[in-house]
C-alpha cells in the first residue's frame, strides 16, 4: 500500500458548489483547504470572486485566499512553488489535504508540474499588454499565429492571459512555445485524488445567473467603481469586473452589463468543463452527493 499523504482536489465549473463541498469534507477529514482559484488570491477582490465568506473561512483554515495585493505580479509557476513549499508542513499534521478551485492550469501545476519557462522582461510584458489594450485580442491571436502556428491551433483563443504568456515565451526564448512544452508529469511526494463536481447544464446555468444577481445585490458595482483607476492591472482583467468597467465607461447599460457577466460566466464554465473532462482520472459527482464523495475519499 502507498502510504504517501493524499491531496484531494475538488474542482468543477464556476458556481457548481465547490466551496460548500470542500468545507464539509475538510471538517469530516479534520484537515485544511488550499484555494486553487486564481481570482481569490487577491485581498482587494471580494464580491466578484465569490470568495468564501468570513463564516466559512472560520469553519476551516484556508490558504491562498486573499494573501496578495492586486498590485503584485503572480503566476502559475509561483503558485506551484508556493504550494509545494507549504505542503510538507501541512502533511505532517494532516495525512489528507484538500485543494479546491476551478483554475485548471493551477491545479495541473501542483499535480503534474509545469514546464519552467523564463520570465519576460517587464518591458516586453508591458509592450505586449499595450498591444492588447490598443488593438484587442485579435492582434494577439495574429501575432501568436506568426510566432507559433502549432500552438495557436490548441490554445484557448479567447483567453488573453494564455495568448500573452505564449507570446512572452516565444519572444524571450526565440523558439515556439509548442516546441518547449514537455508535458511530462513531475514526481510528487504525495498522491492525488481528483473529484469533479458538475450539474445538469440548465441547473448549472441557473445557478450562475442567480449568483450574479446576488453579487449585484451585495454591491459588486460599488466594488468595481473603486478599482476604475486600477483597471489596467492583470488581476482585474476578469469576468464580473471588465463588463462593469465597460458599463461605467458608457459602453453599455447596467442591465446589459449584468447580462454580459452571466453570458461570459456561462462561457467560462463551458471552458472549465472542457479542460477538466479531458482528465480520465477525474471522478465525477453532483455537489449534493457529499456522503458519497466522503466515502470515496476514505477508500484512499
Amino acid at each position: 500500500m502507498d502510504f504517501k499523504p493524499l491531496l484531494v482536489v475538488i474542482t468543477g465549473p464556476t458556481a457548481v458548489g465547490k466551496t460548500t463541498v470542500s468545507i464539509a469534507l475538510a471538517k469530516a477529514l479534520d484537515t485544511v483547504i488550499l484555494s486553487a482559484d486564481s481570482r481569490q488570491f487577491y485581498a482587494e477582490l471580494n464580491i466578484g470572486t465569490a470568495k468564501p465568506d468570513p463564516g466559512q473561512l472560520n469553519e476551516v483554515r484556508h490558504y491562498f485566499v486573499g494573501g496578495l495585493s492586486v498590485h503584485e505580479y503572480y503566476n502559475v509557476a509561483r503558485y506551484e512553488a508556493d504550494v509545494l513549499q507549504l505542503l510538507p508542513a501541512l502533511f505532517e499534521k494532516h495525512p489528507v489535504v484538500i485543494m479546491v478551485g476551478g483554475s485548471g492550469l493551477y491545479i495541473d501545476a501542483v499535480c503534474r508540474g509545469i514546464d519552467n519557462f523564463p520570465d519576460p522582461t517587464p518591458e516586453l510584458r508591458n509592450y505586449l499588454k499595450g498591444i492588447f489594450a490598443a488593438e484587442g485580442i485579435g492582434k494577439l491571436q495574429e501575432l501568436l499565429r506568426q510566432y507559433d502556428p502549432a500552438h495557436i491551433l490548441v490554445v484557448d483563443k479567447a483567453n488573453p492571459k494564455r495568448l500573452l504568456r505564449a507570446l512572452e515565451v516565444c519572444i524571450t526564448t526565440g523558439k515556439p512555445y509548442s516546441e518547449q512544452r514537455m508535458n511530462q508529469p513531475k514526481k510528487r511526494d504525495f498522491r492525488v485524488l481528483k473529484i469533479g463536481l458538475n450539474l445538469p447544464r440548465a441547473e448549472l446555468f441557473a445557478r450562475i445567473g442567480q449568483r450574479v444577481d446576488e453579487m449585484m445585490a451585495a454591491g459588486l458595482l460599488e466594488e468595481v467603481k473603486q478599482f476604475m483607476p486600477l483597471r489596467h492591472l492583470n488581476a482585474l482583467n476578469t469576468v464580473g469586473y471588465k463588463e462593469l468597467f465597460a458599463c461605467l465607461d458608457g459602453e453599455s447599460s447596467l442591465e446589459r452589463a449584468v447580462e454580459n457577466i452571466k453570458t461570459n460566466t456561462r462561457r467560462y464554465a463551458r471552458r472549465q468543463l472542457t479542460w477538466f473532462k479531458r482528465d480520465m482520472k477525474m471522478k465525477w459527482f453532483e455537489p449534493q452527493e457529499t456522503d458519497e464523495i466522503l466515502k470515496y475519499c476514505r477508500q484512499f
